[in-house]
């Protein structure tokens, strides 16, 4: 998602500067879209008037924050940062100190849709933070959203985004039982599927993940099983200390890890469908 909206940022006549871990990454990205690249977080935010950061999990955005190479060693006054990982809401607010320390802002603007959905602009952003922070970084997330909800204070946006994807996991695993009981009773997957998309279920999930539940051996992996594991980790850690009862989230948690022994954690997690299949015949 991270490489996808910065293709989509230059494709938009934006100036993009890229960083990675993984240096060869970001320079073939770079090479491809003509951006620059940066060697470090701190340098990425120097060269920047808005940063979007995207990685995998909290620790992450840690490390991409905190320290001499950091983002907030680097960021220049009037600037803001602008973090769209899926983290729990106290990550973003714990680093948060060392951003407005530069006189800088920091939002966290995690996003709900697909990479086809960033390429063409039309993602939903759900920014939690100071509301002159977001007109700030404004006019770059509207490159990239179809819509943009100022849900509150920092850490809101986080939260938002855990609560979208408690829906997202639910409907994963609805989507494969129902494939998989369809296909046992004599109904073609694909159309099985078709008529699922065509029905009151066919939510635009349903729509963007079509390829991987009826190919899923040939589909690249949009989000794998390990991420949609640690998602449901979080949604379980923030119910705790907010105290909704999750039992949906609980048996969504059960069944990606079970997807996981079965299937391998590196599969797309629409390949909870294949896990079912193979359970069904054991």
């Amino acid at each position: 998602m991270g490489a996808a909206m910065a293709e989509r940022l230059a494709s938009q006549g934006i100036a993009v500067v890229v960083y990675n871990r993984s240096r060869e990454r970001a320079a073939a990205l770079a090479d491809r879209i003509g951006a620059t690249v940066a060697s470090t977080p701190a340098d990425a935010a120097a060269g920047a008037e808005v940063t979007i950061s995207m990685v995998a999990d909290d620790a992450a955005v840690r490390a991409l924050f905190d320290g001499p190479d950091g983002v907030a060693a680097g960021i220049r006054p009037g600037c803001v940062a602008v973090d769209c990982s899926t983290v729990l809401p106290g990550t973003i607010r714990s680093v948060a100190g060392a951003v407005r320390a530069r006189d800088a802002g920091i939002l966290d603007g995690p996003v709900s849709g697909s990479v086809a959905s960033t390429l063409s602009g039309e993602l939903t952003i759900m920014v939690g933070g100071d509301a002159a922070d977001l007109e700030r970084a404004r006019p770059i997330l509207e490159r990239l959203s179809r819509r943009i909800f100022h849900v509150g204070d920092l850490g809101t946006g986080a939260a938002m985004k855990l609560a979208v994807n408690t829906v997202i996991f639910g409907l994963n695993g609805a989507v494969a039982e129902s494939l998989v009981l369809a296909e046992r009773n004599g109904i073609d997957r694909a159309l099985a599927y078709e008529i699922l998309a065509a029905s009151a279920v066919g939510a635009p999930y349903v729509a963007y993940k079509r390829e991987a539940f009826l190919h899923p051996e040939t589909t690249p992996v949009a989000f794998s099983l390990t991420l949609a594991e640690k998602d449901l980790r979080l949604i379980r850690e923030l119910a705790e200390v907010s105290g909704p009862s999750m039992p949906q989230a609980a048996v969504n948690l059960d069944v990606i890890r079970s997807a996981e022994r079965s299937v391998g954690d590196d599969a797309d997690f629409s390949a909870v469908a294949s896990h079912l299949r193979e359970e069904g015949r054991g």
